[in-house]
């Protein structure tokens, strides 16, 4: 009997706090409605109009659930990034720091040592694999990973940092990826959906606790002694110095950067720079395993040539039209968002969008616009044989010899890295990385196919955090012997 009045007594508890919760929960949705997503924009010329044409409309991004959830954590304090903060003079002050500083152009030059490192590491972990796989097929991402992270981490944290430390972050923010894009849930709404949700915020939170823990003692470090890094100014240094709006206005005086704000500015440097360079050069090894034709003729361009100096790089223009034909049939983030008023969408994106937007739009007072890059980079209006990997088109005389990794102001034909005024603003270093780096391993390696009999890669995606391969690339790979 008393078992039965206990268990009662629980799940009268467990009534009432679930109760409370879905109290709390609605009146939290009435102070902060969703955003509806109205549609999916595939259309270069809808994205022209609303990214280009009409930009300051389009330049907000939405919050990530977890970035609300971290509020409601800190008392509503979320610690902004790039990536989350609305476009501001807080926006403007973290960007032009970055673009400024360690992304500015005339800093490129000084790459070439870490790149130079990192492809050194990356050849010899290569060659160990193959030797040991023998006639057999090797699995590629993980060594691309492996020497990627750490060329982006030393351009982020500076010379210095333990190796075990350097693999320790790009673990966490591998697994902050993963988690962060969610696996498929039960039905929206129900007690499993909600479970499942919080299940994945507090697991998110962990990470993101275990990343401050990895960052902020580099942190530290860098403000009691800052040692050089091959001519180049850390991105550390310069957050460090920096001092933004109070409260995201100009008029309120300058503070300097909170450690939240570090800790999220660091993991979407980290997260972006060396998680898109690395899906990249996968997605184009891919291509060149299932076309030898295209692999030889590249091979012919840079073979003879130094890979780690930029106006070398800057004359292969083949180098430069595979990396662009890639990039087109697969663009580094599955869509973009944007939120927007109500009236903007309908008559921004009404045409080739939809015509009106849903009443529950209206209410909610914003709407969610989401650009799929992916279609648009195959447009077939826009790009003639739109799925076949052709890098010639880049080529002078080619459909798109005018066209680059990021829009011009007249027309949208692909947008990789974005457009408008968030378009990612690591497009220069990206571009130079990916083509030092797939020099090298076309230079160093034959790449085939993963058995004789194999016709081809399978080249199916999959939209995560950065769009990839769905069956992680293998391949035979053959050491050259260089004269």
């Amino acid at each position: 009997m008393e078992l039965l009045v206990f268990l009662a007594l629980v799940l009268v508890g467990f009534s009432v706090i679930l109760q409370r919760r879905r109290s709390y929960s609605s009146a939290k949705r009435a102070r902060a409605p969703a955003p509806v997503v109205i549609q999916k924009i595939g259309d270069p010329a809808v994205a022209h109009r609303a990214l280009v044409e009409n930009a300051d409309d389009f330049s907000n991004r939405p919050l990530a659930p977890f970035l609300r959830y971290l509020a409601e954590r800190n008392g509503g304090r979320r610690g902004e990034s790039l990536a989350s903060v609305s476009h501001s003079p807080l926006w403007r002050a973290f960007r032009c720091n970055l673009t400024a500083e360690t992304l500015h152009p005339s800093r490129l030059g000084h790459l070439a040592p870490l790149q130079r490192e990192g492809i050194e590491a990356l050849v010899a972990s290569l060659s160990s694999s193959a030797a040991a796989a023998g006639e057999g097929a090797i699995p590629v991402r993980e060594h691309l990973c492996n020497a990627v992270f750490p060329v982006i981490a030393r351009l982020c944290f500076g010379d210095g940092v333990d190796g075990c430390h350097v693999r320790a972050m790009g673990s966490v923010i591998r697994s902050f990826q993963q988690i962060a894009v969610g696996e498929a849930r039960a039905s929206p709404g129900t007690l499993r959906a909600r479970f499942a949700e919080w299940r994945r915020l507090r697991r998110l939170l962990a990470l993101h606790g275990r990343l401050g823990e990895l960052f902020l003692p580099l942190v530290a470090a860098r403000r009691e002694s800052r040692w050089p890094c091959n001519g180049l100014r850390p991105y550390v240094d310069s957050l460090i110095d920096l001092r933004v709006p109070v409260d995201g206005d100009d008029g309120g005086g300058r503070r300097g950067v909170r450690d939240d704000e570090m800790v999220n500015l660091f993991s979407e440097f980290l997260g972006a720079g060396a998680g898109t360079i690395g899906a990249c050069l996968e997605w184009t090894l891919a291509h060149l395993v299932n076309r030898q034709d295209v692999q030889q003729k590249l091979r012919e361009e840079v073979d003879g040539g130094d890979v780690f100096r930029r106006s070398l790089i800057r004359g292969m223009p083949y180098l430069n039209a595979v990396v662009l034909e890639s990039l087109r049939l697969h663009p580094l983030v599955p869509f973009m968002q944007r939120h927007v008023q109500p009236d903007v969408a309908a008559r921004v994106v009404g045409v080739g969008g939809t015509a009106t937007v849903p009443a529950a739009a209206a209410a909610a007072g914003d709407v969610l616009v989401q650009f799929t890059l992916g279609d648009i980079g195959r447009d077939k209006h826009t790009w003639k044989d739109p799925d076949e990997f052709r890098p010639e088109r880049f080529l002078p005389g080619g459909e798109a010899e005018d066209v680059g990794p990021l829009p011009g102001p007249r027309e949208i034909r692909m947008m990789p890295f974005g457009a408008g005024h968030r378009f990612c603003p690591g497009s220069g270093v990206a571009m130079v990385n990916i083509k030092c780096f797939l020099a090298a391993l076309v230079r160093e390696f034959q790449w085939a196919p993963p058995t004789e009999d194999c016709a081809a890669v399978d080249l199916t995606e999959l939209d995560t955090f950065i769009k990839t391969m769905k069956k992680p690339l293998s391949a035979r790979l053959t050491p050259r012997v260089l004269l």
